[in-house]
């Protein structure tokens, strides 16, 4: 399921163990935040919401707040993954996000998120030369019907560990 590199707290997780880690995650389960997919290299990741009582607000609507906890990790989870097979300490991080409701989600809802070449060269880039990176990705949380219920952009910001320094989070 996962293999320790540079002590404790840095992990590589295979996808699938990964997966199955954060389904079991109280904050994730308990809301009905399920995670469908982490890509091989994870470059992808798809997250679902079901709609439940456990999530539904006054309106019987999915609760604003479930939405915006099924896109806040996933972006600093896949960067963590990704530079920490090739070697790289990193800490990561949901620095900012912002949501723009379009309409109610009344059904479950689905949100992608992809990390492209560029995105990952720009980041190892911006890491190797001064240290952190912050980039901001759109995503799209879509209902069943394919229609846009809202949109959150997620600032990510990232920072390079040296050996020497403490590790805060568990990335």
């Amino acid at each position: 399921m996962f293999l320790f590199l540079q002590g404790a707290f840095t992990m590589i997780y295979s996808p699938r163990g990964l997966k199955w880690l954060l389904n079991f995650y109280p904050p994730l389960l308990f809301t009905r935040i399920w995670i469908k997919s982490f890509s091989n290299g994870f470059r992808n990741a798809e997250v679902r919401i079901s709609k439940s009582l456990l999530n539904m607000n006054f309106n019987k609507s999915i609760f604003g707040g479930t939405i915006f906890s099924a896109a806040d990790p996933f972006y600093a989870i896949m960067y963590w993954q990704i530079f920490a097979r090739k070697g790289i300490k990193v800490q990561s991080w949901l620095k900012s996000a912002k949501i723009r409701y379009k309409k109610p989600g009344n059904t479950s809802l689905t949100l992608k998120f992809e990390l492209t070449e560029k995105d990952i060269s720009d980041a190892e880039t911006a890491l190797q030369t001064i240290g952190k990176f912050v980039r901001t990705f759109p995503v799209e949380v879509i209902d069943k019907h394919g229609e846009i219920c809202a949109v959150v952009d997620i600032e990510v910001y990232m920072r390079k560990i040296s050996d020497t320094q403490k590790v805060v989070s568990g990335f």
